[in-house]
């Protein structure tokens, strides 16, 4: 039963002209439904809500209630606990509200309660209600409340339908291309998924680069699997786990008689004559293994070390390096014509902390069947920043899955650090800082980052940690 009330505080009409442009636009052509058993309640909300756009149906029982979300589209509910005027204990309230969360789980509900119904209130809070309103209401509050949720419901609805698309596109390209188990949620995985599926089958050099183990050497099986040389030899090479000494001998061969007691052996080269040959942290290269692997790449030729012979191969070069080599070419630790030889196609994978929509379906699929993460553990692998990207991740979970045994998996099993570990290419940055230059910018995030001298994912993340809002009305 709704408080006894005087009008100014059922409907404070002086302070509403203060917040109708604010949240005129999430509030039109919304719907919402107040449930209570007061005409004068349901006439307040009427009036206050219907001044910036939305439409406001009325129900006087917990029947006419749910009958109206059966049969109606509704955004929102606000609904009393307490339904008839000899009803005080707020069971109608709960149950009602068990009821609206049984039909339509993803509707957000507010509720209406007087002070001696506070602890139920906040029970049902916990339970899924997105909050809680004490009798007599003040008008900008409640506005404030019901523009937040439906700003939420709004974004959640978007984030449903984006990821329904991507998933769709997904479905479509594995249709098309053999992705090689790709596990991938992201929008940004997806467009690079995508373009090495596309190019695959154009006969040219690919280089591939990325933080280390953020899935690198997956791409360039999914290069090699959508091209027309998939069923040729396919031979990988770490540059990076050779000495100086011997990639020049590992990728070209030697001839029996360079080193004391070398035999004749074949190189990767040689032996991936046809197919593919993926040269990972191509980066480390030495400049004599730089100018030979560029004569191959030019004219297909080589000798093997030791030799005179000139061999011919028909080889695709796909490379892969976590370095910039744009800066090594600056320096004159790597050759530009090289480079320029082997970006013909450059993808370039982000990572991980800029794919966090992957994080769970990585872990999820790290994980034998029947283990199960926990919300916290949850909630813990999607607020860590991954410096190692998936690799890491994966050792996490296999580390987790040990640990827990038979258990699911926890935030505690997990044991990550609680904050983002800290990159040392971003200052450390007050909240006076941030907020100056904000203002400075007129709130504009990348211009701000631009002064900062930081990225503007990095300006995000430091305003979250510190409650800076992007715009100071919001």
């Amino acid at each position: 039963m709704a408080a006894v009330c005087n009008p100014r505080t059922i409907l404070n009409v002086s302070g509403m002209t203060s917040v109708t442009s604010h949240v005129e636009d999430r509030l039109a052509h919304r719907t919402v439904l107040v449930a209570d058993d007061s005409e004068a309640v349901r006439t307040a909300f009427q009036i206050l809500l219907s001044l910036h756009g939305a439409r406001v149906l009325g129900a006087s029982s917990p029947a006419e209630a749910l009958a109206t979300v059966r049969s109606q589209e509704v955004d929102l509910v606000i609904q009393d606990m307490n339904f008839r005027r000899d009803a005080t204990s707020g069971e109608e309230g709960v149950a009602l509200f068990k009821e609206l969360r049984a039909l339509h789980p993803d509707v957000p509900v507010i509720l209406l309660t007087a002070w001696t119904h506070l602890e139920t209130a906040v029970d049902l809070v916990k339970a899924g209600a997105a909050d809680y309103i004490a009798k007599p209401w003040d008008d900008a509050r409640l506005l404030t409340t019901v523009r937040n949720l439906l700003e939420l419901r709004a974004a959640v609805e978007e984030n449903i339908q984006r990821r329904a698309s991507r998933a769709e596109a997904r479905a479509t390209l594995a249709e098309r291309y053999d992705l090689r188990g790709l596990i991938y949620e992201s929008e940004a995985m997806h467009t690079v998924a995508s373009m090495a599926a596309q190019v695959a089958h154009a006969d040219v050099s690919v280089l591939i680069t990325g933080p280390n183990g953020a899935g690198k050497e997956v791409l360039a099986d999914l290069v090699h699997a959508n091209s027309a040389r998939r069923n040729q030899p396919y031979i990988k090479v770490n540059a990076g786990a050779l000495p100086d000494q011997l990639i020049e001998a590992e990728l070209f061969g030697t001839e029996a008689g360079p080193f004391t007691g070398a035999k004749a052996r074949p190189g990767r080269f040689e032996a991936a004559d046809g197919g593919t040959l993926f040269l990972d942290e191509i980066g480390n290269l030495p400049p004599a293994g730089q100018a030979k692997l560029l004569r191959v790449l030019q004219t297909g030729e080589y000798e093997r070390l030791g030799s005179n012979t000139t061999r011919k191969a028909n080889v695709r070069v796909v490379a892969a390096t976590n370095l910039p080599l744009r800066d090594a070419m600056r320096v004159g630790r790597f050759r530009e014509d090289l480079y320029y030889r082997l970006s013909v196609i450059e993808l370039t994978l982000p990572p991980l902390a800029e794919r966090r929509d992957d994080v769970l379906p990585l872990a999820r699929a790290f994980l034998d069947k029947g283990v199960r993460l926990t919300s916290d553990a949850e909630r813990a692998l999607l607020n860590y920043s991954w410096p190692g990207n998936v690799r890491e991740l994966r050792n996490v979970l296999q580390r987790a899955a040990l640990l827990a045994g038979a258990a699911p998996i926890t935030a505690a099993t997990l044991n990550l650090p609680a904050v983002f570990p800290a990159r040392s290419d971003e200052p450390v940055l007050d909240r006076a800082s941030i907020e100056r230059v904000l203002t400075e910018s007129g709130h504009i995030v990348a211009q701000a980052a631009r002064q900062l001298g930081i990225s503007r994912q990095a300006l995000y993340r430091r305003m979250e940690k510190l409650g800076i809002k992007e715009s100071p009305g919001r």
